[in-house]
Formats: structure tokens, C-alpha cells, sequence
């Protein structure tokens, strides 16, 4: 079942923009992420509804592993029975089929779901998409190596290169460098109501790192991270980070996205688009970093902020509109809407006040 939350925010490309109130705007009387309309818990696990039980090919080691992915075929599962434990130390040929699903059962019964692991320091380079719509769904994966210090290995779980992606479900920890890795060419990714943490390497530490267009984040817990969701911030690349939990442990800002200075391109662009809204935010450190100006715009709505209101919950250089958010162990309103309009002398966002809401072009109900 591919997730999907029209009925929250998803993206048409318009051609005109429309005027709109903010009580137009969906969940618009709601804050941070604890009235989650989806369906299933923040995070996954117990009390998640779409859980298979079975699949085409049952395994229990690498080697049947390796076997029923080199087999199955679009619409086939390959599933991991729950208490399996399988060691992908040193692993770098796991490839899923277009039209598979990688399958546990998280959440059933109790089942933490099947462990698959790596034991550092061996360099594990991932488990790559082979071709669109895979889905992978139920399991633990467990890097081994959950502190900061900058190793020499830079391990990744999930290389994802084709469009229609699903991840779901899943625990996903103790990666040094990044556990999702969203390709260029990876758009329509879906990654919702996953537990990632311990995912914080200096230098690194993504547990989502998406570098494509349209990646929706929906209903994930994130702790123990660097930047729990970071972009280099290419032209054409955005993303909808939304309804996550997001914890009090991060190592930096804790939604990133990557400008032209980042990149030494001589531009100022970061991105395309982002939209980040109904998060719980938890941590002592900035929550959100834009590091340029998002070409399409930014809108960050309806968060609950640890961090009082401005520079210290939200930095931009340009073209980021901040509204409806709340803050504190109170729940203090924003003062007042605002748009960051440009970056002022001592490296502080310059602001204006935003009369109305006016909804971009990209952005629908």
C-alpha cells in the first residue's frame, strides 16, 4: 500500500497562485505533531495497520537473501520472519527490484521485527534500489556504530536512485554517514512512520538525506541525529517534512538545507521548495537552517518549537514565510507572521511582516 497524505499537504504544480485565509489552510488550529492524522502511530510499531504477515520467498540468512532478491519479480514480497538476525557486514551487492517489497513484521504482536546488521569497521555501502515502486517495511536495520567521532568509514544504508520509493516502519539506527540517501533522479519518495536515531558522525549524520524533488517525511521519529533531514540544495530539489516527532537530542540543526555557498556555485539557492509544518521540535538547538533562498519559497507553519520564536527556530537568507507556530513548554503564539526577506550585516535574517497568507503556486490542501 503506497502512503498517501492528500488529505494533509500534497504537492500539484499550479499555474497560478490563489489568496487564501489561514483558516483555509488544512490542521491550520493545530500544532506540532501529537494530533497526527494519518492513521498509524508516530514512528511505527505497535498499532501500525499494513503489516504483512507472509511473503513469495521466506528467509532466515544472507544467502537467501541475496537469493530472492536476484529472483523476485514487480508485485513479489521477500520476507523476513520476526527474531530472524542477518549480518550484512562488508555487504555492497544487496539490490531490490523495481516492484518489491523487503518486508518484517514490526509492530505485530509485540514483534520488534527482523534485525539486519553491520558490524563496524567493514564499510557498508547500502541496499540500492534496482528499478521504481520498491518498498521496504517491518524491519530493524542497525549500523553498529551510533557515536559522533569521525571515523574513517562513512557507511549508508539505503541508496535510493528510482522514483516511487516507499519506506516505512522500519527502526532504522547507529548508521555513521546517512541512512537514506535520495538520488537526483529519486522523486515521489515516501518515508513515513519510521524510528531512525543515532545517526550523528560529525561532518555527516543524516538519517534522511534527500536530494531530489517531491520526498514527503511524514510521521518519523528522529533522535540522536546530526541534521535529520538535509539537501545540498541543488535547483530541483524539495521536500515536505511533516508530523515528526522530533527529539531533544540532536548534535545540530535539525532540518537542513544546503546553499550556494555550501556548494561554491556562486549562487545563493538553496533548493527549490521545502514545506515543514506539524513537527514537534525538542531540541535546545536551532530546528530549522535554510542556507539560501529556496527558488519555489519556503513555508514553515504550525510547528511546535522548542526554541523561542525567530532566528533561533528558523534561519534563512530569503524567500521563507513563517506563520502559526508556537513555542516553548507553554505553547506561546507567534507574535506575528513574517517573511524572511534577506541575510543582514552580523549574519541575522532580515524580516518583514506578511500581510495575510498568501498560498504559492506549489502548495495545495
Amino acid at each position: 500500500m503506497k502512503f498517501l497524505l492528500q488529505h494533509v499537504s500534497a504537492l500539484f504544480v499550479l499555474s497560478l497562485s490563489m489568496s487564501v485565509s489561514l483558516a483555509q489552510y488544512p490542521h491550520h488550529d493545530i500544532y506540532g505533531c501529537e494530533a497526527n492524522p494519518t492513521g498509524n502511530p508516530i514512528g511505527g510499531g505497535a498499532g501500525y495497520a499494513d503489516i504483512p504477515s507472509t511473503g513469495d520467498y521466506v528467509v532466515g540468512t544472507v544467502e537467501e537473501l541475496t537469493e530472492a532478491l536476484s529472483k523476485a519479480q514487480a508485485g513479489e514480497v521477500v520476507f523476513i520472519p520476526d527474531g530472524v538476525e542477518i549480518d550484512l557486514t562488508g555487504r555492497s551487492d544487496l539490490t531490490i527490484p523495481g516492484g518489491v517489497t523487503l518486508a518484517g513484521t514490526r509492530g505485530r504482536n509485540g514483534s520488534e521485527g527482523a534485525r539486519l546488521y553491520n558490524t563496524p569497521p567493514a564499510y557498508f555501502t547500502g541496499i540500492r534500489t534496482g528499478g521504481e515502486n520498491i518498498r521496504v517495511t517491518g524491519l530493524r536495520f542497525d549500523g553498529g556504530y551510533p557515536e559522533r567521532t569521525r571515523e574513517v568509514w562513512r557507511d549508508c544504508l539505503f541508496s535510493i536512485n528510482h522514483r516511487g520509493a516507499e519506506i516505512d516502519n522500519c527502526e532504522i539506527c547507529n548508521f555513521s554517514a546517512s541512512a537514506i540517501a535520495v538520488g537526483r533522479y529519486a522523486t515521489h519518495l515516501h518515508i513515513h512512520h519510521n524510528n531512525l536515531h543515532h545517526i550523528q558522525r560529525d561532518g555527516l549524520g543524516y538519517p534522511v538525506s534527500a536530494n531530489s524533488s517531491e520526498v514527503r517525511v511524514i510521521a518519523n521519529k528522529f533522535d540522536y541525529g546530526r541534521h535529520h533531514i538535509a539537501s545540498s540544495g541543488v535547483p530541483g530539489v524539495g521536500y515536505e517534512f511533516a508530523w515528526n516527532w522530533v527529539g531533544p537530542n540532536a548534535t545540530s540543526t535539525q532540518v537542513d538545507m544546503h546553499g550556494g555557498r555550501d556548494r561554491s556555485d556562486g549562487t545563493d539557492i538553496a533548493g527549490d521548495w521545502m514545506h515543514v509544518h506539524h513537527n514537534t521540535f525538542l531540541s535546545p538547538l536551532r530546528h530549522i537552517g535554510i542556507r539560501g533562498k529556496p527558488s519555489q519559497g519556503a513555508e514553515i507553519h504550525n510547528n511546535w518549537f522548542t526554541q523561542p520564536h525567530g532566528e533561533a527556530s528558523v534561519y534563512a537568507t530569503g524567500n521563507t514565510r513563517v506563520y502559526n507556530n508556537v513555542s516553548g513548554p507553554d505553547r506561546e503564539p507567534q507574535p506575528y507572521p513574517y517573511r524572511i526577506t534577506a541575510l543582514l550585516e552580523g549574519n541575522i535574517p532580515g524580516t518583514e511582516p506578511l500581510e495575510g497568507v498568501v498560498r504559492p503556486p506549489w502548495l495545495s490542501d
